[in-house]
């Protein structure tokens, strides 16, 4: 993969795909294709391979791959049942170390003839059920100048450890501040550890065989990746899209380099990986899907190289960076995502976080500044950093209703309404359980090329909601939606405890939409999002839900029917009516479309799609009969789209634009979750998140200039909302106490059957060619 990089390069790739987060490719070199997600790289002894990690979901979803840099080719995959964020050489080049996550241990590799060879494992933490969940769970790793020791952090531990790489034994553990991330040593040995859920790097010092703790340095939040050139530490803060500069001589941090994209908010460029090579530090923009070049003398920021989707690791090689992109070239359609006639692989590359292959790619260190400038240009054109186009005139509104529904794709639900780009053979739910979806559609607006920016609902909450997923989250997603250990950190809880807003290490740095709202002063209203069950009430987790929660309306809970929710509301409404008042902003979580497949004594899954459709048409009806009607936007999306398949892309799903001033048609513009917050954000003036939903792509288009005030009226499905499953032995293995927590590969199979039978499942012949970009209308 060594790229002779020539002039002519610089036009010769130009943009091929528009990724579900709305912004396009425009690589400065070609790619070679790599496993499922990649976080981490280290360069061979010899200079002539890259070491891959995979961290991804497929199995098999994690090990090491060995990559010959000349041609691209995978040489060597060597599987592990679990690995996480650390790779390094020892000194002499004869022994590779890789962490091995879940498992509680740090893999050994002999290296020789360019080749790597297991050479058993390094225990950190014992363990008496090899079934259980890891409780040190290694991350990064760093070998001593000498090769004699071996740090290695402890991702959920809070700990560094200090191994003998002789006798491999732990000979000594420290305690580190929350998610240490990764470890780097100093050519003086001082050992330096990033706290991903903190804002410090922790200093620790040798002596006499033993490290003792030296400083605490506060850098910014989140910190994790770190490189170390001469007397200076760079490292990286993703949320804050800052890099600290430390001076290692006095531990203090001596500059701060500002990596966000240019106007808007500071986040959104995601700073998650360094190298440092010719005097220039190289930095890895994750969600700008490039890599920034600073000075690293002057601090300047000296231009942006265009790379793939989501780059997690950078390695200096010789004259050139290599660049390891983990979502690579983008998803496409998943037509087999749901095959219900066998039990679906664990290699599957039909699940949206399967389709996540890495790829990697390299350009010249040395680049000059006219060709930095050039393709600078290429970078802010494929993130759309612009202004927005137009004004921003809206009907008069006053209100805005956000529902966030769960986990649907456009052609399960839609897929044989005329009009729209559907596969009627992929969709589920027939107009006999979602009535009002179709009825919603045919008067409101039908949208078939809306996409959401998750590919779960780990990521799809935070994309809902505050425009952005965190790095943490993007990261650690892979293995915990694998079953690879890992609590679900991402609705406000960390270890399956409440923690501060200020010390969640899944948030971003921005807030929440709810979090605009009081900033704004408008008044705000949530209904189950972000909240937990305490005793007979439901609280919010976060500090701007605390007061504006709804203490009855449950949150993730598919005991619970969504007649139940609606009820809530419907009657938070009649007292809003009575009062002449509504909130400016609701959030509204109505999930069970997410259902509960075929578990033994549980609604049917055409029940709970026919308990959420009515449930959203009942709430609908009740608004459309009141005096805010006149003045109220009711936007409705799902927070992801990966329980089903579509023939567009695993990303594509439902929306729903609801007002008076809605007309019937399709409309076929690309548009996204964050194009939708970026609309409710200008209807309410309430400024922006995250580089997302400021450069979005609002919806101002769409609506009429008059209201059409005729009351909707709800349809009733013809699916008994009490049907309920027969024994099914299969459920015992689900997990439905929150969110995605069951078993996908199962609940999908058992959720086919039981709504087309024997019906086979189309084959690959209904794959669109060329991917989803080539079906997409102009805007």
């Amino acid at each position: 993969m060594r790229i002779r990089f020539l002039p002519f390069l610089l036009l010769a790739v130009s943009a091929t795909a528009q990724l579900p987060t709305g912004k396009t490719l425009d690589p400065v070199a070609p790619s070679h294709a790599v496993g499922n997600f990649p976080t981490t790289a280290v360069l061979s002894p010899e200079g002539d391979r890259v070491v891959v990690l995979l961290c991804g979901w497929r199995q098999p979803g994690e090990g090491i791959q060995v990559v010959d840099r000349a041609t691209g080719t995978v040489e060597q995959t060597l599987p592990l049942s679990a690995a996480f964020l650390g790779l390094a050489f020892a000194p002499d080049g004869k022994t590779l170390y890789a962490s091995g996550g879940n498992d509680d241990v740090v893999h050994v590799f002999k290296w020789s003839d360019r080749r790597a060879t297991a050479d058993g494992t390094i225990v950190l933490a014992a363990k008496r059920d090899p079934k259980q969940p890891g409780r040190a769970y290694p991350a990064g790793l760093a070998v001593s100048p000498d090769g004699k020791r071996l740090y290695a952090v402890e991702n959920l531990g809070d700990a560094v450890d200090v191994i003998d790489t002789a006798t491999r034994h732990v000979v000594q553990r420290l305690q580190t501040e929350r998610y240490p991330y990764g470890v780097a040593v100093a050519a003086n040995g001082d050992v330096y550890v990033s706290c991903w859920g903190d804002r410090t790097l922790d200093v620790f010092r040798p002596s006499k065989g033993k490290l003792t703790r030296r400083a605490r340095i506060v850098v910014g939040r989140h910190p994790s990746a770190m490189a170390i050139h001469g007397k200076r530490l760079f490292a990286a803060c993703a949320t804050t899209d800052t890099i600290a500069v430390v001076d290692t001589a006095t531990n203090k941090v001596i500059k701060t380099l500002s990596d966000a994209a240019p106007g808007g908010p500071k986040e959104g460029s995601t700073p998650n990986a360094l190298a440092v090579a010719h005097d220039r530090v190289f930095v890895a923009e994750a969600d700008n899907n490039a890599v920034a070049v600073f000075d690293a003398k002057t601090y300047a920021l000296l231009g942006r190289v265009p790379v793939e989707w989501y780059p997690s690791a950078l390695v200096a090689a010789g004259t050139d960076v290599v660049v390891v992109n983990s979502k690579g070239r983008g998803t496409g359609p998943n037509p087999h995502g749901l095959q219900p006639n066998q039990r679906l692989a664990p290699d599957l590359t039909d699940y949206t976080l399967g389709q996540l292959n890495g790829t990697l790619l390299s350009f010249p260190a040395t680049l000059p500044r006219p060709e930095l400038a050039s393709l600078s240009a290429r970078v802010a054109k494929a993130n759309g950093w612009k202004s927005r186009e137009g004004t921003a005139k809206y009907p008069p509104f006053k209100h805005v209703v956000y529902v966030i529904k769960e986990n649907r794709t456009y052609d399960q639900v839609l897929g044989d309404v005329k009009g729209g780009d559907g596969d009627a053979s992929l969709q589920f739910f027939g107009a006999d359980a979602a009535p009002n979806h179709r009825a919603l559609a045919a008067r409101f607006g039908l949208f078939d090329r809306f996409f959401v920016n998750a590919e779960v609902s780990a990521q799809g909450h935070n994309w809902s909601t505050a425009a952005y997923t965190s790095d943490y989250t993007e990261k650690v997603v892979p293995p915990q939606y694998g079953r690879r250990g890992r609590t679900y950190d991402y609705e406000g809880m960390n270890r399956d405890a409440l923690v501060d807003d200020d010390d969640d290490v899944a948030s971003p740095s921005t807030g929440y939409l709810w979090d605009l709202a009081v900033r704004k002063g408008i008044s705000l209203r949530n209904y189950g999002e972000f909240v937990m069950q305490d005793k007979d009430a439901y609280v919010g987790v976060r500090r701007a839900l605390t007061a504006t929660s709804v203490p009855d309306f449950p949150g993730f809970d598919m005991k619970i029917p969504d007649q139940k929710r609606a009820d809530v509301w419907i009657r938070e409404l009649n007292d809003f009516v009575k009062r002449g008042t509504m909130p400016a902003l609701e959030i509204v979580r109505l999930p069970n479309d997410h259902t509960s497949g075929t578990a033994e004594g549980m609604p049917t899954p055409r029940a709970y799609m026919a308990d959420n459709d009515l449930a959203l048409g009942r709430m609908i009806e009740a608004l459309s009969a009141t005096p805010f009607w006149r003045d109220t936007a009711v936007f409705v999306l799902e927070d992801d789209a990966q329980a089903g398949p579509d023939h567009v892309d695993s990303h594509r799903s439902i929306l729903y634009v609801i007002s008076a001033y809605n007309r019937p048609g399709t409309i076929h513009r690309f548009v996204n979750t964050t194009d939708v917050i970026a609309t409710m954000e200008e209807i309410l003036g309430l400024g922006s998140l995250s580089q997302f939903d400021h450069y979005g792509r609002p919806l101002r288009g769409i609506f009429a200039s008059q209201p059409d005030l005729t009351e909707y009226k709800a349809l009733q499905p013809a699916v008994d909302l009490g049907e309920k499953n027969p024994k099914a032995p299969e459920h015992a293995q689900l997990d439905f106490s929150r969110a995605d927590a069951i078993d996908d590969d199962v609940f999908n199979r058992m959720l086919w059957k039981a709504i087309k039978g024997d019906v086979p499942y189309p084959d690959s012949s209904r794959r669109r060619p060329g991917g989803w970009l080539g079906a997409v209308p102009a805007p």
